[in-house]
């Protein structure tokens, strides 16, 4: 059943230097337009009702109020309905929050990405620490009781301190819900060029474990629940959209670039414009590749997603009671029940041991 949607939105005010994601330069008249097409593109699918909504990129926040608002009334949406809209501190003041809240936007993923102005310059975040900051608290003058902030750890040179000191300026902020992620050496980016050149390093292997086992030791002292590799919560603040794709449930993706999975086929749109914008002309889904799951992969995405649920984790069956007896013996899973979930060992090697499930 579908009930969720993305929405994606390829429009950044740079590009920055550890980014793959799809994102392009933009002005008023371009978003205009791909905001038309948008809503013809919602109009190739069935009217679904939507519990949540999540604009991502990109930076959604980039777009003028009445384009978001007619995103939003183009959709059959719930009451109460989580609808999350992913926010760059530098495209926001307190008056565009106070109308975000107004047209219905209820949750927000605020990108801080870092509390220090040394590595928000080398990550090339255009705002300031203060300028992230500021936005949390207008955000909460405003009228939002949901907010998600986002951190990067493991950045070239950081040390430890660093990061639990980014990590103690968060948790005064009390956010509902934050996401906390490892730097990745994206192919393509700023970053990897630099990489190859060596003008940057990578964390080794035991720093990177140590800050990571910091951060889950400081975040639930904080009182947060680890409820997700990357993500923490406060109770009952877990984020319900991303938690669908962690379940495997099905979702609309809407937008270039967009995924999504329908009817067990997954597919992915198309990455340019021209030929995103030509389909949809045309009145064809602008769908780019799709892959109908057959039932051994969607066996096999029940355990690669699912144990990234760390409080829940999975029930297996079949060949998999094995594997998972297995990995227990071995420390990286333990039994919670009927339920295996991934020990504090097979989190610091988890991708490893959710390999072992392809």
């Amino acid at each position: 059943m579908v009930d969720g949607i993305y929405i994606h939105i390829p429009f950044c005010l740079n590009k920055c230097n550890y980014c793959d994601f799809l994102s392009f330069k933009s002005d008023k008249e371009s978003r205009k337009k791909y905001v038309d097409y948008l809503l013809k593109e919602m109009e190739l699918y069935p009217s679904y009702k939507y519990n949540t909504v999540y604009f991502g990129g990109g930076t959604p926040s980039l777009l003028d109020l009445e384009d978001i608002e007619r995103i939003l009334e183009k959709l059959d949406i719930e009451e109460g309905a989580e609808v999350t809209l992913e926010v760059n501190p530098k495209t926001v003041d307190y008056d565009k929050l106070v109308q975000l809240k107004k047209i219905g936007i209820n949750r927000l993923s605020i990108g801080i990405q870092s509390f220090d102005e040394k590595y928000l310059r080398i990550l090339g975040r255009m705002h300031s620490s203060e300028e992230g900051i500021e936005t949390y608290y207008n955000a909460r003058k405003a009228g939002f009781e949901n907010i998600s902030l986002d951190l990067m750890f493991s950045l070239p040179g950081q040390s430890v301190e660093e990061v639990e000191n980014d990590l103690k300026k968060l948790l005064e902020m009390k956010p509902e819900h934050f996401s906390i992620y490892s730097l990745i050496w994206e192919e393509g980016t700023v970053f990897f060029k630099k990489l190859k050149k060596g003008l940057l390093r990578e964390t080794e292997n035991e720093i990177e474990a140590d800050m990571f086992e910091k951060i889950i030791d400081t975040a639930e002292e904080a009182g947060y629940i680890h409820y997700e590799i990357s993500n923490f919560s406060l109770p009952e603040k877990e984020a319900v959209h991303n938690t669908k794709y962690w379940e495997n449930k099905e979702y609309l993706g809407i937008g270039l670039g967009a995924s999504g999975y329908i009817n067990d086929i997954r597919y992915k749109n198309q990455m340019k414009f021209l030929e995103y914008y030509d389909s949809i002309e045309s009145r064809v889904k602008p769908i780019m590749e799709k892959e109908m799951i057959t039932l051994k992969e969607r066996e096999e995405y029940k355990y690669i997603l699912g144990f990234r649920l760390l409080k829940k984790g999975v029930k297996p069956e079949g060949e998999y009671i094995e594997k998972c007896v297995s990995l227990e013996k071995r420390g990286y899973l333990t039994k919670k029940g009927e339920y295996f979930i991934l020990t504090r060992k097979g989190l610091m090697v988890a991708n490893d041991v959710l390999d072992e499930f392809i």
